[in-house]
């Protein structure tokens, strides 16, 4: 069992629904004086390559018994990617694996949520306690089940009063005092992502072909008009979504490939630069969308908010750096996901503890 103490060295895991790879994070996290500071020490994205980007992107139409199948492999490969970090960094002051999984269903009105890669098997293949499945007891509490980084930006970027995170999806924190609310603003990464594909690219490298293409008026004002950004929080997206509103719509208008991405670079900016109205922000960017000049370009001209970039580890490893904290937090028992964030019953120390007896 993981001792209670004052200092903890976590591997933090993290893979979003951009597809990027898996963020792995290896942090020493210490309180003193009141407060909760961490020390970052190793890093490292696992790209994912083509094979596992389709099984993955494909995973939420697979049946119970193949996805059962993709949820042991997928374990399988975590385990070997934080066994290959650990040796690459010749690491050996382990106290736990903290770790997020892959979102494969997220329908929290349903009551649903699962994420592949939360499995007992982690903690046995590395030998070290693991904490994972961090969204499941915050659904059945009445939440979201996301976003769950806002206890990080709470407790470690208290510094900021917005964290702004454009991933697969843009989330943001709003804290006012000592609290904080947070919420998914709409799709980036994942859309982008998308149909840069379609043109032989993983990504659209600083924005550049959505630089050289032209705004559809029409596309953009639908994209615009869809209903969940009228909603109040808490709410949350998920690839479902993204499929079953996004892809239709975009997917309705005949235009290039360029044009596409121009429009939905303009619709990310626009509906950020919505949630960014507030006097006096001082705001932290982080995740994949931050390294899309073009993208924050049109984000700090249409909010009128000019801020600078973190560090690149911050950038890159945020989220995984706290659901390290969140495991943290856990082993404590104490609370790591925010009723005034997920909407859930309570505040509650959410995530499931694997270890070898």
């Amino acid at each position: 069992m993981v001792k209670t103490t004052n200092s903890y060295n976590v591997i933090g895991l993290m893979s979003g629904t951009s597809l990027d790879g898996i963020d792995i994070c290896f942090a020493t996290y210490y309180y003193h004086f009141g407060k909760w500071e961490f020390t970052f020490n190793n890093s490292k994205t696992v790209k994912y390559d083509k094979n596992w980007v389709c099984k993955l992107k494909n995973a939420h139409h697979l049946n119970e018994e193949n996805l059962l199948k993709l949820d042991v492999e997928y374990t399988k490969y975590l385990s070997n990617s934080i066994l290959q970090f650990i040796d690459e960094n010749k690491i050996n002051n382990i106290d736990l694996i903290s770790s997020h999984g892959h979102t494969v269903l997220h329908q929290p009105k349903k009551l649903i949520t699962y994420q592949i890669g939360n499995r007992f098997e982690l903690s046995k293949n590395t030998g070290i306690p693991v904490v994972c499945d961090f969204r499941v007891q915050d659904v059945q509490l009445g939440g979201q089940g996301a976003p769950l980084v806002p206890i990080g930006d709470l407790l470690l970027f208290n510094g900021y009063s917005h964290c702004l995170n454009l991933g697969g999806f843009s989330n943001i924190s709003i804290k006012y005092e000592n609290k904080i609310i947070a919420y998914d603003i709409c799709p980036v990464n994942v859309v982008l992502n998308n149909y840069s594909r379609l043109l032989g690219l993983d990504f659209d490298i600083d924005g550049r072909i959505s630089e050289s293409g032209q705004i559809d008026k029409d596309l953009l004002e639908s994209l615009n008009s869809i209903s969940y950004y009228n909603s109040k929080h808490p709410k949350s997206l998920s690839i479902e979504w993204v499929e079953n509103k996004i892809f239709p719509i975009i997917n309705s208008f005949k235009i290039s490939t360029n044009d596409v991405l121009r429009t939905f670079v303009e619709h990310v900016a626009h509906q950020i630069s919505n949630n960014l109205n507030e006097n006096k922000i001082k705001l932290l960017v982080t995740g994949g969308g931050a390294k899309n000049v073009f993208l924050i370009n049109r984000i700090k001209k249409l909010s009128n908010i000019n801020f600078e970039l973190e560090s690149e580890n911050i950038i890159d490893y945020k989220e995984a750096l706290i659901f390290g904290f969140m495991g943290v937090l856990k082993i404590r028992n104490e609370i790591n996901c925010l009723e005034s964030v997920t909407g859930a019953n309570i505040d509650h120390s959410s995530g499931v503890i694997f270890e070898q007896i």
